[in-house]
């Protein structure tokens, strides 16, 4: 006896494509898992709380000390208040966006950040990074990949991070006029090196 399975391929294909209603959905579950919850913050310290909020948006952490990248929300380790400090963030196809920058204020060991495929990545959040007092002093390579809201601004913005050494700008659409913003990053940061590969 031979089975139907014209439908079920049918009804996967149809369910690949997301509807309007599960864009809204997800943007708003999103805006959720971004929300700042300042007293977590004073109740856990900086570090604990950004850990949660990244891991919760996908994104994976590494603490001072340690080799191994946590990415599992549940096995967080836990011990005295401010004994994990986070060294690296990898947002890669993470939904970190915007709302939920206040979460990097007061971390003062970060030395990596990697926004790769980050949809919810813009300029806005380039800048906001830029201005955090401890990030400028701790931040040494950061890796921007194909962040299609990033632009020309954006990247200029990065000059306030007086302490990064290394960084990687590629597939990047939105930066039209490569060499200049460059220049100008170049002239702000002497010591930095910058790779490129963009069109």
């Amino acid at each position: 006896m031979r089975l139907f399975t014209w439908p079920a391929r049918r009804i996967l294909s149809a369910h690949k494509q997301p509807s309007e209603g599960s864009r809204e959905f997800w943007g708003w579950l999103n805006a959720v898992f971004n929300k700042v919850d300042y007293e977590r913050i004073k109740a856990v310290g900086p570090d604990r709380a950004a850990a949660e909020w990244l891991l919760r948006c996908g994104a994976k952490v590494r603490f001072r000390g340690f080799d191994r990248w946590q990415h599992d929300y549940n096995g967080l380790p836990t011990g005295p208040f401010g004994r994990y400090r986070i060294e690296a963030i990898d947002a890669t196809e993470s939904c970190i966006m915007y709302r939920g920058f206040d979460h990097l204020e007061g971390l003062e060991h970060v030395e990596e950040i990697r926004f790769n495929k980050c949809i919810y990545i813009e300029d806005a959040c380039l800048e906001r990074l830029s201005q955090i007092k401890t990030l400028q002093d701790s931040l040494k390579n950061m890796t921007i990949v194909s962040c299609g809201n990033v632009t020309d601004k954006g990247i200029i913005a990065l000059h306030h991070l007086r302490s990064m050494e290394w960084l990687l700008l590629s597939d990047l659409p939105g930066v039209k006029d490569k060499d200049q913003t460059v220049d100008r990053l170049q002239t702000a940061l002497p010591k930095l090196t910058i790779e490129l590969d963009l069109a």
